[in-house]
Formats: structure tokens, C-alpha cells, sequence
């Protein structure tokens, strides 16, 4: 089922089926949706999330599996999970019913103090890599492999970086990349969020409230979840988050390697589809190859 036939009516359908104590309930869909999954709001108190595609299946159960487990040890609010759906109703994938988490996605107009809300995610995240991993799921195909090897996306970045000619330093970019690819390892898997993202992150009142989406959370390597410091933080909010965050400098490193992947494709993408939109992926580029001459200095 393609992801524009994920509707109100849909999930209307598949709540009164198998979840009748909130028949009654409105469903309407939420302001800000992201990709993986399709989320619906469920009354005043409740959200719906179905997964979009098959390729995010594995990410239903384990955060059923997990999320009960991990939001003992952090310091903010994350999903609770209340029920999980089965297929029905013409959609062939199982779902999930949360409680609604109040707050507005991360952007800068919303934060108040950018050095206070670094501070803040990078508290969260330290309290995420010191829960207990026995367990917990290695990186996988379940979350496209973050928390593991860089490896897994050298063909597809090489691949980008030659596709960017004239349009990025792609002798810099190689240097990033490259550089990531060797940076070492030296710590013991902690549990990764996986897509530190703004779009993952909510406000309210100015500050971080809550995180959100563990669809590509695992244990592995931390160096995923530093990507945030190029795409949102700057200066010295993105120098409290660096001393904040318990991770040693090659962490950083790959840090910037990931950083970089995902600029990369997205920036192949933006100017083929949609070249508008390429100019704040350049930016990030920039500060990515910029934060790696000043670590240099």
C-alpha cells in the first residue's frame, strides 16, 4: 500500500476493528508527518503510527519490545506504546497505537536558547548510553545499519561525491569520508536513537520536551547520533554538545562521516528533483567540511 493510502478512514477502519474501546474517537492527521511512518492523532490523547512502506516492518515490534525499557532511564519523555495492531482493512502491516507526547517540532525560531537545548539532548543521549544493551538489536537492515560500520555506504557516497562535481569540495568531502572510514572504535555498544534529527526532536516553552521516533534505534557504535551538531547546532551550542556527549574524538570523526552520507544523497536528490531545495543541504555540507578544517587547525 503506497503511503498516500494511509488515510483517516483507513485507520478509522482499523481502530474501530480491533481497538473498540476508541471507535468513538476522531481521527485526523498529524501537521508535521515524516516518511517512515504515517502518524495520525487519535482523539486528544492518543496517536496512531502505521509504517509506510515493508522496509519499516522490524521497527514496529521493536519498539513495542523496547521503548517501556529505555524510558526508565532517560530524563525526558519518549513514545509509550499502548497497543500494537495486526493487519486488516486492506493494510498489510502491523501498526501501533502511542500516547500523544505534546510539544512542536525542533526549528530555530522554537528554540529559545540553541546552547540550552544542546545541552539538554546531549543529557538525554548520555542516559541513553548508559542503559543496560543485554539484549538490545545490533544495527541491521531494522534501522539501515546506524550504529554500525560506515562501510555499508562507502559505494553509495563515492558514488555521490563523483556525481557532485562543481556543485561541492569533493576533494574535502573525500577527505571527511575517508577520514571516517578510519577513525577506530574503541568503546562498548550503547544504545543509539539512530535519527537525532529536528524532526524527531519537540519544544515547548522554548525548551526540549520530549524525543520521539526510535524507529532506527539498536546497539552500536554512538557516532550516528553526533549528526545533529552540523545540521542544527553551530558555534557554541555545538560545542557544549560535543564536551557534553561521553564519546572520545574518533566518535566525532564518524560523527562527521555520517553527517556527510546523508548531505550527500540528499543533495544528489534535491538537485535532480527539486533544485530550490538544495541550498540548505549545501549549507550543512559547508559546515561539515568547515568544522573538520577547524578541528585540523
Amino acid at each position: 500500500m503506497d503511503k498516500s493510502a494511509i488515510t483517516s478512514a483507513l485507520v478509522s477502519r482499523l481502530v474501530a476493528e480491533q481497538f473498540p474501546q476508541w471507535a468513538d474517537l476522531p481521527v485526523r492527521p498529524v501537521a508535521v508527518d515524516g516518511w517512515d511512518n504515517t502518524t495520525f492523532r487519535l482523539g486528544d490523547d492518543l496517536s496512531v503510527r502505521l509504517p509506510s512502506g515493508e522496509q519499516y516492518v522490524q521497527q514496529v515490534g521493536k519498539e513495542h519490545r523496547w521503548l517501556p525499557v529505555l524510558a526508565g532511564h532517560l530524563p525526558l519523555p519518549i513514545p509509550e506504546p499502548l497497543a500494537k495492531g495486526v493487519p486488516g482493512c486492506g493494510f498489510d502491516r502491523p501498526w501501533s497505537v502511542y500516547r500523544w507526547l505534546d510539544g512542536d517540532i525542533a526549528t530555530a525560531g522554537r528554540v529559545s536558547d540553541v546552547v540550552r537545548f544542546a545541552a539538554d539532548l546531549a543529557e538525554l543521549l548520555a542516559a541513553l548510553y548508559r542503559a543496560d544493551v543485554a539484549g538490545g538489536p545490533p544495527p541491521g537492515a531494522h534501522n539501515f545499519f546506524r550504529g554500525g560500520s560506515l562501510a555499508f555506504y562507502d559505494g553509495q557516497t563515492r558514488a555521490a561525491i563523483a556525481a557532485l562535481g562543481g556543485e561541492v569540495d569533493t576533494e574535502g568531502a573525500t577527505a571527511v569520508w575517508e577520514a571516517a572510514l578510519h577513525a577506530p572504535w574503541h568503546g562498548s555498544p550503547v544504545w543509539v536513537h539512530g535519527d537525532v534529527a529536528t524532526g524527531n526532536l519537540l519544544v515547548r516553552d522554548g525548551r526540549l520536551c520530549a524525543v520521539i521516533d526510535f524507529g532506527c534505534c539498536a546497539v552500536g557504535d554512538p557516532a550516528c547520533d553526533t549528526v545533529i551538531a552540523w545540521t542544527f547546532l553551530s558555534g557554541a551550542a555545538r560545542r557544549l554538545f560535543r564536551s557534553s556527549l561521553p564519546v572520545d574524538e574518533g566518535t566525532w570523526v564518524r560523527g562527521r562521516g555520517w553527517a556527510l552520507w546523508k548531505a550527500l544523497v540528499t543533495l544528489v536528490a534535491a538537485l535532480r528533483d527539486d533544485p530550490d531545495d538544495a541550498c540548505e543541504t549545501k549549507r550543512v555540507i559547508g559546515e561539515i567540511l568547515a568544522d573538520r578544517e577547524t578541528a585540523r587547525a
